[in-house]
C-alpha cells in the first residue's frame, strides 16, 4: 500500500516502503546555506546592491545543482523592473503653523522621500488631517467624506479604527487589516491625487519602533516603476503633537474624533513646504524560481508555490574603509532563514515529485514593499487560476523545536484543514489563533498571492509571534525570551547568524511546510477560500 506523501520532522522515525522514500529535511545543508547567505560576503543582500546580485547568482546556481527545471525562457531569473530613489542631504521639509516656522530634524523627527520618479520635487500645500485615511465600504467607513484631496498633503494615523463596546469586531477587532498598513495609506493618497502623505508614528500603532521607518528612509528606497506620491514619510508622535499645537489643535482630541464614522477631514491651517532632491535610477532585479514538474497527467497542469524572499537591507553606502562600525544588515533571520530552507526543501522535492507541479520561488525586494512578489503575480510563471496555494517562509524559528505550529492566515481558506491534518501526522498541534496585532498577514510575500486570489499564508512565523504563543519542547521560558529579544534586532545590523543557534525548530518548520505542500500537491481538488473571504478574487 502506498503511503501518503507526508514526512515527520527531522529525527522522528517514519515507516515507509523502499519504493516511496519520504522527503526529509536535514539540518546540515540548511545551516550551511543560512550561514553563507547571512555572511558579510553577501553584504546584506541589498536591493540594487552587489550583495543582492551575489544572492541571485548563488540561488540560480543552486537551483541548477539541485536539478530544478528552469522557467519557460530557459533560465531561473524573472525580471523585476524597479525604480530606486535616494534622498539627498540638501532636502528639507518645513511647516508654517500659527505664525511659526517648524523645521523637524530629518532622521530623528521626520523621515521623508519621493516616489514620483522625479529628481527634484517642490511641494507647497495645505496639511489636512484625515484620521486613519481609510475608505472601507464593507465597514461603512470613509475618512474622506468626498473632500477633494488633490494637491494637499495628508497626515494620518497608522493602524485601523479601534473596536468599541458597541462594535467589538469592526476592522477585525484588535487585529490589523490592510487598511491599517502604511502601504495602503500611501497608495490611497496616490489614488486621491494628493501632493503627499505623512504618517504619525507610535510604536504600538505601527508595531515597530521609530528606527524601522528611519532605517528604511535612510537607505535608498524602491518601488515598481509608476506613479507615486510626490512626498511621503513619517512624523514622530511628539513632532506631530507640537505641530498640531502650534496651529491650535490638540492631537489627542483629533484622534478621538477619528474613531467615529462621522469624522470629516480637518484642514489644520498649516502650510507644508518640501524641497525633495533625490538620486533616481532605474534598475533590474530578479526573482529566482525553479520547477519540479508534476507526475499526474492532469494535475501536473496545476501548481503549488513555496516562496521566501532573498533580500534584506544591504550595506550602508559611502562608508569609509577605516570605519569599524558595523554597516551591514545581514538579515540572518529575515530572511536568510527562509531562503536557505527553500533550497533544502527544493533538493528533496526534486527527488520526490508530487502529482501537481511544485514551484520554488525566491522573490526580490520584499523589504521594499513586497515588490518581487507583486511583479510575479502581474506576470506569473504559472497561471494563477491553476495555482492551488502559496506557502511562504519568512523569519523562521531559530530557538528550538515546538509542539505546535503557527498557521495564522490559513483559516481564511481550506489550507487550514490541510494544515491540521499534516500537523496531526507530525505529532503537532496548530498554535492557537491570536489577533494579528502587527498586521503580519499583510507584511510578507504571500499577501500578493492572496490579493490575486491564490490561497496563501506565512507558515509558522514564530519570530512575529515571539510573545509566547508557541510551546517549545525544552527551555520554554528561555526560548520565548530569545524570540522576544529578537524584536530589537529586526531590521538592524544585529540580525546576524550565530553558530550556537538551535536550528531543530527551523528544520521542523521547513519539514511541516514541505509536508503541507505535498498534501496540497497530491489533493484531489485545488484549495479554496472560505465563502465571503475578501481575498477569493479569482474564479477557481
Amino acid at each position: 500500500m502506498r503511503l501518503p506523501l507526508f514526512a515527520l520532522a527531522a529525527g522522528i522515525a517514519l515507516q515507509a516502503t523502499a519504493q516511496t522514500p519520504q522527503p526529509v529535511i536535514a539540518e546540515a545543508p540548511l545551516r550551511a546555506h543560512l550561514s553563507l547567505l547571512a555572511d558579510d560576503l553577501f553584504e546584506g543582500r541589498g536591493t540594487g546592491q552587489r550583495g543582492g546580485d551575489l544572492a541571485v547568482r548563488y540561488l540560480e546556481t543552486q537551483a541548477a545543482v539541485i536539478g530544478l527545471k528552469p522557467l519557460a525562457g530557459g533560465g531561473y531569473r524573472q525580471s523585476v523592473k524597479i525604480e530606486g530613489t535616494k534622498l539627498l542631504p540638501d532636502s528639507a521639509v518645513r511647516f508654517d503653523a500659527g505664525g511659526k516656522t517648524i523645521a523637524p530634524k530629518t532622521g530623528t523627527e521626520i523621515v521623508f522621500g519621493t516616489m514620483s520618479g522625479k529628481p527634484e520635487v517642490t511641494v507647497d500645500a495645505p496639511l489636512v488631517f484625515v484620521g486613519y485615511g481609510a475608505s472601507a465600504p464593507e465597514e461603512n467607513w470613509d475618512d474622506y467624506k468626498g473632500v477633494d484631496m488633490k494637491g494637499k498633503v495628508l497626515v494620518m494615523m497608522v493602524n485601523d479604527p479601534q473596536p468599541t463596546a458597541e462594535e467589538p469586531n469592526r476592522f477585525a477587532g484588535k487585529a490589523y487589516t490592510y487598511y491599517g498598513r502604511w502601504l495602503y495609506k500611501f497608495e490611497e493618497a496616490v489614488r486621491r491625487g494628493a501632493a503627499g502623505a505623512l504618517l504619525i508614528h507610535t510604536t504600538p500603532s505601527a508595531s515597530y519602533p521609530w528606527s524601522v521607518p528611519a532605517n528604511g528612509f535612510g537607505h535608498e528606497r524602491f518601488h515598481l516603476a509608476g506613479k507615486g506620491n510626490p512626498v511621503e514619510g513619517w512624523l514622530q508622535e511628539d513632532t506631530a503633537r507640537a505641530l498640531f499645537a502650534a496651529a491650535g489643535f490638540d492631537l489627542d482630541e483629533l484622534r478621538a474624533k477619528a474613531e467615529r464614522r462621522d469624522f470629516t477631514p480637518v484642514d489644520l491651517k498649516i502650510k507644508v513646504h518640501a524641497e525633495v532632491r533625490s538620486a533616481i535610477r532605474q534598475i533590474e532585479q530578479f526573482n529566482v524560481a525553479g520547477i519540479v514538474p508534476g507526475t499526474d497527467a492532469r494535475l501536473k497542469e496545476q501548481a503549488v508555490i513555496y516562496s521566501a524572499h532573498w533580500d534584506h537591507l544591504g550595506i550602508d553606502e559611502g562608508v569609509r574603509r577605516d570605519d569599524k562600525t558595523d554597516h551591514t544588515y545581514n538579515g540572518a533571520i529575515d530572511n536568510a532563514s527562509g531562503t536557505a530552507a527553500l533550497l533544502v526543501m527544493a533538493a528533496e522535492a526534486v527527488k520526490h515529485p508530487a502529482k501537481r507541479t511544485q514551484i520554488f520561488l525566491w522573490p526580490a525586494a520584499e523589504e521594499q514593499g513586497l515588490l518581487g512578489s507583486a511583479a510575479y503575480v502581474q506576470n506569473p510563471a504559472w497561471p494563477l487560476d491553476k495555482t492551488t496555494a502559496d506557502l511562504n517562509l519568512d523569519s523562521m524559528n531559530f530557538v528550538g523545536k515546538t509542539s505546535d505550529i503557527g498557521v495564522a492566515g490559513a483559516e481564511r481558506s481550506s489550507l487550514y484543514a490541510a494544515a491540521g491534518a499534516v500537523a496531526k501526522k507530525m505529532g503537532l498541534t496548530l498554535a492557537p489563533a491570536i489577533p494579528d496585532l502587527s498586521g503580519a498577514f499583510f507584511r510578507a510575500d504571500h499577501f500578493n498571492f492572496a490579493k490575486a486570489g491564490v490561497p496563501a499564508f506565512n507558515v509558522g512565523s514564530a519570530v512575529f509571534s515571539g510573545d509566547g504563543h508557541f510551546t517549545f519542547v525544552k527551555d520554554l521560558d528561555q526560548s520565548r525570551a530569545r524570540l522576544v529579544a529578537f524584536k530589537k534586532d529586526y531590521h538592524q545590523v544585529s540580525d546576524e547568524y550565530h553558530p550556537e543557534w538551535d536550528l531543530s525548530g527551523m528544520v521542523q518548520q521547513a519539514q511541516f511546510t514541505l509536508n503541507l505542500g505535498y498534501a496540497v500537491a497530491n489533493a484531489p481538488a485545488m484549495q479554496t477560500w472560505k465563502a465571503g473571504d475578501a481575498f477569493g478574487k479569482v474564479n477557481r
